[in-house]
């Protein structure tokens, strides 16, 4: 039977008996961790194989990782990392390297834990609108640094045996609110965000994952790009991504109606496969009971997407830093 077309988060640092009897009977495709989730190595590490045994495969584990201000583990047990768009400024010419350096440890340190999937790249270009709290998690401020080092950082968490997941496509660099909270949109005519936005996504459309943006373009449509088909056929179509496409969290305020309806129309749309993020039981059991199983279509996507998971390339941990820190000028501070 196809897994439950959904990502969910769990409640605790520790799975209880109840939450491992409703995920085994929802079988949903993965999970997310938060901080909420997180303690130590050794408790993560168990909660990570908790949750695999509550379904009985090896479903993938999903954490954001960005560094900067998006970064679930921490000192003093984890590296801590520079904003991106801080370390891109520092690193100059060298910026793709470092960031392969970057999401090379982030991938050694996750797959410690037996996480698999990454929430990076970010391929938004930082534009002068862009809103505060995404605008230094982006690579770059146009689309040829954005792509040289979401490239990198996507080959550094592959060769470290972790998927990545690009997002927010087709862009949220124009928007200038925050979609935890509200509605954004790109208010650009079609042709600049054809050339600009969404020029990252195309030249990163081989990768395995990508989560759609809450952000509504007015020059396609009124829906935001997670409940549109017209903007989900533009991301198959005119972008040419063709791996599988998760929605940003459905719980988020930039979209509206029940849980319930955003993932039905979430799905109605075109993704694949709908993410929720607060591990809360009864909205959980909404989107759940709203998801049902993978599409056939969607099933063989994700299937594509778990087989680009390898085995990470032996590496020594502590020259890469070295390099890394030089590349930086010696400093690390977050």
């Amino acid at each position: 039977m196809p897994a439950s077309a959904c990502i969910l988060g769990c409640a605790a640092p520790r799975l209880g008996v109840r939450e491992a009897a409703f995920f085994r009977d929802a079988d949903p495709w993965g999970f997310i961790l938060f901080t909420r989730n997180v303690e130590t190595p050794a408790q993560l590490a168990r909660l990570v194989s908790d949750l695999r045994a509550a379904v009985g495969r090896e479903a993938p584990v999903f954490v954001d990782q960005e560094g900067g201000v998006v970064m679930r583990l921490r000192p003093p047990h984890w590296r801590s990392w520079l904003a991106p768009l801080d370390q891109a400024a520092r690193a100059g010419p060298q910026a793709a390297r470092s960031f392969w350096l970057r999401y090379r440890l982030i991938a050694a340190e996750l797959r410690a834990l037996g996480i698999d999937a990454n929430c990076a790249p970010c391929a938004d270009i930082a534009m002068p609108q862009t809103h505060p709290f995404l605008r230094n998690r982006c690579l770059g401020r146009n689309a040829a640094e954005v792509v040289a080092n979401a490239r990198a950082a996507a080959s550094g968490l592959l060769a470290g045996g972790v998927l990545p997941v690009l997002k927010h496509i087709p862009g949220h660099g124009r928007a200038s609110a925050d979609s935890h909270l509200g509605l954004p949109q790109a208010d650009a005519p079609a042709p600049t965000l054809q050339a600009e936005d969404f020029a990252p996504f195309r030249a990163l459309a081989d990768l395995p994952l990508a989560m759609t943006a809450h952000l509504r373009y007015p020059a396609f449509d009124v829906l935001p790009a997670t409940l549109s088909p017209c903007i989900i056929s533009l991301i198959r179509g005119q972008i040419g991504f063709q791996g599988l496409l998760l929605s940003d969290d459905i719980s988020m305020q930039a979209l509206t109606g029940s849980l319930a309806e955003r993932s039905a129309a979430a799905l109605g749309a075109g993704c694949d496969v709908v993410l929720h993020c607060t591990g809360k039981p009864d909205e959980i059991a909404e989107v759940v009971g709203a998801a049902g199983a993978m599409t056939p279509a969607a099933q063989a996507r994700a299937d594509a997407a778990l087989a680009r998971r390898q085995p990470p390339d032996a590496i020594d941990s502590a020259a890469l830093e070295a390099e890394l820190e030089v590349l930086l000028q010696g400093r690390r501070d977050a």
